[in-house]
């Protein structure tokens, strides 16, 4: 990393939920945001979950959000690395962004290493223990014949279907991303406790929790979860040396989950 520089990472900013109008208003805020980085962005990470629901057909691009796809498309034309992990609303990408905005599109989480700092970065769903029956939709989900199947229903009715089944799942889980708890229920510090009896990692950074979460764990390495841009507007910075896990309005520094 060249002197001054400094490594972003974000996520789940769930556009197009709730509604038309609060969405736009979020879009517009993350475009600022991202317009200000510019400034000292050696790379940016988007974590996903960026859109509520995504789903690329052949000829199709869904209607909205062109705000912020014109502004990765002008950071990566400028030259600053973007990198984009799918999340459980955004699992149907294709080659749309890695084509169009030259961005690499990751299904996995990955492995990066930045000045002998060594970072383990995904969305999140679906790792750790429980959550079972998630875990099978998300095998149904990837397999190339169920998006072949949901491909040749009309845009229309795939999206109406889509979106009806991602309100579903946020009326599911209601209040349950606003708590904490405690180090033995949390599924994804379970799994880093094994991620790091394989490998050593100095960050394990992930999104889908919606909790802005910084916990130390043995060795200490840190599990960085980014929250969202719906309710906390946090975000997580790395100067070269440390990674530093915040929001944009200070007013919501307090709602972080420090341990």
């Amino acid at each position: 990393m060249n002197p001054g520089k400094k490594i972003y990472f974000l996520s789940d900013f769930h556009l197009g939920s709730p509604d038309h109008a609060s969405s736009l208003v979020r879009e517009k805020r993350i475009v600022e945001f991202l317009e200000e980085i510019r400034k000292d962005a050696a790379v940016i990470f988007i974590v996903g979950d960026m859109f509520d629901f995504w789903y690329e057909y052949r000829t199709v691009v869904p209607r909205g959000y062109v705000r912020l796809l014109g502004k990765l498309a002008e950071i990566t034309d400028s030259g600053i690395p973007l990198h984009f992990f799918v999340g459980n609303h955004d699992m149907w990408m294709k080659d749309y962004f890695q084509k169009e905005l030259n961005i690499p599109v990751y299904f996995e989480p990955h492995a990066f290493e930045f000045n002998n700092k060594k970072f383990w970065v995904g969305h999140g769903d679906g790792l750790g223990p429980g959550d079972h029956g998630y875990k099978m939709m998300k095998k149904i989900f990837r397999n190339p014949i169920c998006q072949w199947l949901f491909g040749i229903l009309p845009p229309y009715m795939g999206m109406g279907l889509a979106n009806y089944l991602s309100r579903r799942s946020r009326h599911v889980t209601g209040a349950a991303d606003d708590k904490f708890y405690g180090e033995e229920n949390e599924w994804l510090i379970t799994y880093c406790k094994d991620m790091l009896k394989q490998q050593h990692y100095d960050y394990l950074v992930f999104g889908h929790r919606h909790l802005p979460i910084d916990f130390t764990l043995k060795g200490g390495s840190r599990y960085i979860n980014l929250g969202d841009w719906i309710r906390y507007y946090t975000y997580a910075v790395f100067d070269g040396d440390q990674l530093t896990l915040t929001t944009r309005y200070p007013e919501l520094e307090n709602k972080i989950v420090r341990h």
